[in-house]
């Protein structure tokens, strides 16, 4: 008897197969050792269109919506280069899965797609949809490597325990089918003018755009406050300098000028004293290990051109390459079932570095915690040694084997001094502060190269008198905050704003934890990439800015929920608890079937304003010249060939671009030649090749036959 596997991608069914010792590869799919292991291409099956449920919804009409279908339907997913058709290689993929389930020697399905809410819809979406009676298992694996497939096999789960797994997905899928067709359609036609285009509104779109829409505003409306700073320069009996910043009451910024030029004037002729000296050692711990957020955040800030959708393609190919665990994860740590492994992948991603005696494994809470584990450990490289990589892939997968490897390096430290001077004037109630840092264990800091910049007090004593060698009262503006970066907006969608400052700290890990956020790590690469393409929000350099049509959406779309960080906070969160079974798929569907109607009635009540107007562009059409056929038309080029603007009468003038005559000689028509054989009914063609290879010249002739209204070509070698 065998058993079919069905992956998310042909590469995933190779390493599977690999795993397996499996050879035998057929047409879309590997047998061998009592196992067919098939693959999907993502979603095979998508969602119907409104359309596809009932004709009236073809033309959108304010009067149709809010629609939302009685029962969901799944259909083969749609050519994309042309919706009205099926994908044939969807289809036929299809035929080859349902084929392989039905044979009578298979006794068990097994889904081996991501262990994710889109890996099991992908997966169910497919058996279910045959309605088969035979057993339905899950392989849930974090990488790809020979020894995890082997022992997930070992450790199948019926695929019925996934079932909160699968209702948040369907949850997720359905929600947002009803909010994009709806809300989009309704939007498109109340306040949009023009056609060819969408007005487009989603669940996570909206919140993301108007993250970067606040900031822009903040810095917009920001009023530069000016501020006084003042530093004296002293010098001690061992004739060595240094320089202090005047603080009083703990502030070190005055907004009041005179102030300070009071404690300039009473420095004149004084002498000064140290009046407090303050030695701390202090420890660093590197940064956590990566989620996906952190990863891209890494990665888009340290090197020029990355986008966090580029990062995820090349996490997601090192992944279905086995050589890093899972990317599309939410968490810092590794569960502390994964001590063995990671021992066993640090001392191979270790061996021959510079630093290799300085690592030394143990089992740190910081790395290893269960209770900081949100669905998926965090991403760390597999026990496999990449053999070759691409220069993206390389970047990507020594960030994370570098971070793997800081966790077990030695703890950074460095010193901190701070002294206080203390001038002898009564009059001047505060002291000025000179702090130095002195870094004395590199640590895993060695590990990236990171350089300390160190800044050497010289050695004083409490009590000790120095000398006033300076003084200078400078002018300062409080600066605008910065624009949202990849980096920035990521971290704000994964917590909802929650604890961003410092990405290390109780509340971040606490939001993180409780799956309050804007989308989840799979999906937020692509709402940023999608705000780009769809025009709302505009990228100059690393900077991500609202443009004219994102604000304008921004200030007049009625529905405010939809930007509000809290309502989809709180969306995300009932997602994660349908997960955790605290909450049910139907129970939330009904809330926002409810929402849905509730926001097309209050879009439809709204006056009618125009957000978006869509204009044709009418390009410049070139004539290449007159038609030598019905002498009436121009030749245009068009996109299979250079043809006559009346053909619409019927004229068959036209040079084809695939033309066989000049394909045979390995040309293709360029507007060049055909404006030559326009003007002059002839062009001379250089570098023709002949049936032996030999390279010439010719002129050629482009004349009508004699006995129909087709052309055919005359060459004519040149003498």
């Amino acid at each position: 008897m065998s058993r079919v596997i069905i992956t998310e991608k042909p590469s995933v069914a190779k390493n599977i197969a690999d795993a397996l010792k499996i050879k035998g590869r057929q047409d879309g799919y590997y047998e061998g050792n009592g196992y067919i292991i098939t693959w999907a291409f993502g979603h095979l099956l998508q969602l119907y269109d409104a359309k596809d449920y009932d004709e009236k919804m073809v033309r959108w009409n304010m009067e149709n919506f809010p629609f939302i279908p009685p029962n969901f339907r799944y259909k083969v997913k749609s050519d994309p280069r042309n919706r009205e058709k099926e994908d044939l290689g969807a289809r036929k993929q299809l035929k080859i899965i349902y084929h392989l389930i039905k044979r009578n020697d298979v006794e068990m399905v097994i889904s081996a797609c991501d262990y994710d809410r889109e890996g099991q819809i992908i997966g169910d979406t497919i058996i279910y949809n045959l309605k088969t009676q035979k057993q339905v298992y899950r392989l849930l694996l974090n990488e790809w490597t020979p020894d995890e497939v082997l022992r997930g096999l070992q450790e199948m789960k019926p695929n019925a325990e996934m079932r909160p797994l699968q209702d948040a997905g369907i949850g997720r899928q359905w929600a947002d089918w009803v909010i994009g067709i709806n809300l989009t359609s309704v939007a498109t036609l109340k306040f949009q003018k023009g056609k060819g285009k969408a007005l487009n509104i989603g669940r996570v779109l909206l919140p993301t755009l108007k993250i970067i829409y606040d900031r822009d505003k903040a810095i917009e409306n920001f009023k530069p406050e000016e501020y006084f700073k003042l530093a004296a320069t002293f010098r001690t009996q061992a004739g060595e300098v240094y320089e202090g910043s005047y603080i009083e009451n703990e502030e070190e910024k005055f907004s009041d000028k005179e102030d300070l030029e009071h404690v300039q004037q009473a420095l004149q002729s004084q002498s000064a004293t140290i009046a407090d000296k303050q030695v701390e050692r202090k420890r660093e711990y590197p940064p956590y290990l990566f989620n996906l957020s952190n990863l891209q955040g890494f990665i888009t800030s340290k090197f020029k051109g990355w986008t966090s959708d580029k990062v995820l393609k090349v996490a997601q190919s090192l992944y279905e390459k086995k050589y890093i665990t899972y990317p599309r994860t939410a968490s810092v740590v590794l569960e502390e079932s994964l001590v063995g492994k990671t021992a066993k992948v640090v001392e191979n991603i270790t061996k021959g570095l510079p630093y290799e005696n300085e690592v030394k494994f143990s089992k740190l809470k910081r790395v290893f915690d269960n209770s900081k584990v949100e669905s998926h450990s965090a991403i760390i490289p597999t026990y496999l040694i990449p053999k070759s990589l691409t220069k993206d892939e390389e970047i990507v997968y020594h960030a994370i084997k570098n971070r793997l490897i800081m966790q077990f390096m030695p703890v950074a430290e460095h010193e901190e001094t701070k002294i206080m001077t203390q001038i002898n004037n009564l009059t001047i109630k505060g002291v000025f502060v000179s702090k130095g840092r002195v870094q004395l264990v590199e640590g895993w800091r060695k590990v990236e190269k990171i350089e300390s910049k160190d800044t050497v007090l010289p050695l004083v004593t409490i009590n000790e008198p120095v000398e006033i060698i300076g003084d200078k009262l400078t002018s300062h503006a409080t600066k605008p905050p910065k624009y949202h970066t990849e980096k920035t907006l990521l971290k704000v969608m994964e917590t909802c704003g929650k604890g961003q400052d410092d990405e290390e700290s109780e509340e971040m890990m606490a939001a993180i934890l409780s799956g309050y956020s804007i989308g989840t790590p799979a999906t937020r690469a692509e709402t940023i990439k999608k705000l780009k393409d769809i025009g709302y929000i505009e990228a100059r350099n690393k900077s991500l800015i609202c443009s004219e049509l994102g604000k304008s959406l921004v200030e007049t779309f009625p529905v405010k929920e939809l930007f509000d960080l809290e309502f989809t906070g709180r969306l995300e969160k009932t997602l994660s608890d349908i997960e955790k079974q605290k909450f049910t798929k139907e129970s939330f569907l009904n809330l926002i079937f409810d929402f849905t109607t509730s926001a097309v009635n209050t879009i439809k009540n709204e006056k009618d304003i125009i957000i978006n107007e869509v204009s044709y562009e009418n390009k410049s059409i070139e004539v290449l010249g007159k038609c030598p056929a019905c002498n009436y038309g121009s030749i245009i080029e068009g996109q299979k060939g250079f043809g006559c603007s009346n053909w619409k009468n019927g004229c068959k003038f036209v040079v084809w671009k695939n033309d066989k005559f000049l394909a045979a000689l390995k040309k293709k028509p360029s507007k060049t030649m055909v404006k030559m054989l326009l003007k002059n009914g002839t062009a001379t063609v250089k570098g023709l090749t002949s049936k032996k290879g030999n390279k010439f010249d010719a002129n050629l002739r482009y004349e009508k036959n004699p006995d129909n209204d087709y052309y055919s070509w005359k060459l004519e070698f040149l003498k």
